[in-house]
């Protein structure tokens, strides 16, 4: 696979002009649900060489491998080394910045790079139809060839042994499964990162598993929103609540209430229910995975 001309022009671009100027983002109706990070695009950093840096060691403070720094500035690229008061861009993750091709779409690139399309999807801020994409966990070689690092998200599904439960008394009928959706409000397509399980406004919504309660409040599209963290590396999320019933930092039980349904922040299932998603760490952050798997009665 070979760089083409037009991504190693944009890499030029990202570190003559900065990001604000080249990459402009605008938000997309479609990250309503999903409660979408920023943008990588949006995330990158300026970094001022002082003496006695080198590129090695400002790759390893901000968790990079050099190539990653030197493949977002053309400087570097001749072999010269990060001189004292050189200004580098810095990204949030070891990736490359790609430009979506005319025609082609970004679940074309998530494919020609082998990356999970609704991680290129999050990582991007969730953008229906981005033109500049940065694609994660692929790495610029001088040659114009570029690689893909294994990253965490790609390793597998953490165990799921350790996650298993649901979180309403009664097992509910499914408005909205995980996944590509049609949003029933606006006819778009757009990536569900958890389920909507159909309820009664007021129903008990309980713990899936044993964990500490990381967050408990109002998060935009969410609603009213409880986040649990788990061993094992997995997190739980119970979003658009009418009453939220535990603080931050509580450690709770598996089956302990947690709040009770709601239609806060911005449903997409036109009925009450219980929006829940099952996440895992990675490089990436907090990573979507099929609810499907954990949710046992």
């Amino acid at each position: 696979m070979t760089l083409s001309f037009r991504q190693l022009f944009l890499c030029s671009l990202v570190s003559a002009l900065g990001l604000v100027s080249v990459l402009p983002y605008s938000n997309s109706a479609n990250a309503a649900v999903g409660g979408c990070p920023i943008p990588a695009l949006s995330r990158f950093q300026r970094h001022k060489v002082v003496r006695g840096e080198t590129l090695e060691s400002i790759a390893q403070r901000y968790n990079l491998i050099p190539t990653t720094i030197i493949g977002m500035n053309p400087a570097l690229q001749n072999g010269a080394a990060a001189a004292v008061g050189s200004v580098l861009q810095i990204p949030p993750y070891n990736g490359i910045v790609v430009e979506v091709p005319r025609g082609e779409t970004w679940r074309q690139v998530a494919a020609q790079y082998k990356i999970r399309a609704d991680s290129l999807f999050e990582v991007n801020g969730c953008q229906q139809n981005p033109r500049i994409v940065f694609v994660p966990g692929v790495n610029w070689s001088p040659n114009g060839v570029v690689t893909k690092s294994p990253l965490p998200s790609d390793a597998g599904t953490p165990n799921r042994a350790s996650l298993s439960g649901y979180p309403l008394a009664q097992v509910a009928t499914v408005g909205l499964a995980y996944g590509w959706q049609i949003n029933p409000a606006t006819g778009e397509v757009f990536f569900h990162s958890g389920v909507d399980l159909l309820s009664p406004v007021g129903t008990n919504v309980l713990a899936i598993a044993p964990g500490t309660v990381a967050f408990a409040s109002d998060q935009g599209s969410y609603g009213k929103l409880v986040i649990i963290n788990h061993s094992g590396g997995f997190q739980s999320r119970y979003a658009q609540l009418d009453s939220i019933k535990v603080t931050v930092g509580q450690q709770v039980k598996k089956g302990d209430l947690l709040g009770t349904v709601g239609t806060s922040g911005k449903p997409t299932s036109t009925q009450p229910h219980l929006h829940f998603e099952v996440r895992s760490s990675s490089s990436l952050g907090w990573v979507a995975q099929d609810p499907k798997a954990y949710l046992k009665k």
